[in-house]
């Protein structure tokens, strides 16, 4: 049976992050999840740790000092589940912007195609609820934009909710990532495109969140375009070339 695991980083999400645990491992099918805290003052991390007992060898915690990215967060998250020989890994927001149901959807499509699954808002038209219409053109946009700068076949290159094979992970130097932002998440998938690898997309309907506060700010986009630019000038190698 193939290990899968769920990443769910976090920050301030205690409203958020029991539900969210306890949701996922409902589910039919054995997920494991690893969530990694930035420090969270409201205590989301003593939340997990009281959970930890109740679900033994299926929910793990890093706790890191101070609020230190969403990509570094993830990249630390692969690197620890590739030494304990996962097999298929999945990112996803604990805010449940992202719905647990389709998980089973994203680890199935990623083991069928080898490469890298996307929950995708765009493939199937726009498929966004509760987003003010500026975000939703912002985010659409923006996809587009990284598509054409990169010429890479995926509606939603900005997609944060997103499952990797082990052989994706493996290739890809993750020591050599650049952007820390959500600019990472268009890194990531631009890395595996160009080193041969398939990304299928899964259609999902993302829901903003009902509970918490975004971390959202103007300044991540201006790290995406940017990079995006500096991205399709970049030579990849796998990483044990």
């Amino acid at each position: 049976m193939d290990k899968n695991l769920v990443i769910i980083p976090t920050y301030n999400e205690k409203e958020n992050i029991e539900a969210i645990i306890r949701k996922v491992f409902s589910l039919e099918g054995c997920f494991h999840i690893l969530v990694i805290d930035d420090g969270s003052p409201d205590g989301t991390a003593g939340i997990v740790k009281s959970l930890m007992a109740e679900f033994p060898e299926r929910l793990d915690i890093i706790e890191r000092k101070g609020k230190l990215g969403l990509g570094t967060a993830y990249l630390t998250g692969f690197k620890w589940a590739l030494e304990r020989g996962y097999d298929y890994v999945c990112e996803m927001d604990a805010d449940f912007s992202h719905n647990p149901d389709d998980l089973p959807a994203m680890f199935a499509a990623c083991a069928e195609c080898g490469g890298v699954s996307v929950g995708s808002r765009y493939c199937d038209g726009i498929s966004v609820v509760n987003w003010p219409v500026g975000r939703i053109l912002m985010s659409y946009y923006a996809s587009k934009y990284v598509r054409g700068v990169l010429r890479m076949k995926v509606h939603d290159c900005t997609a944060g909710f997103v499952c990797y094979s082990r052989a994706a992970l493996e290739a890809i130097d993750l020591d050599d990532v650049r952007m820390k932002g959500y600019g990472f998440q268009i890194e990531m998938k631009y890395t595996a495109f160009k080193l041969g690898f398939r990304i299928v997309e899964v259609p999902i309907i993302f829901v903003n969140r009902k509970m918490g506060t975004s971390k959202m700010s103007s300044g991540i986009f201006g790290e995406a375009f940017w990079g995006v630019i500096k991205l399709r000038f970049r030579k990849f190698h796998r990483k044990s070339e």
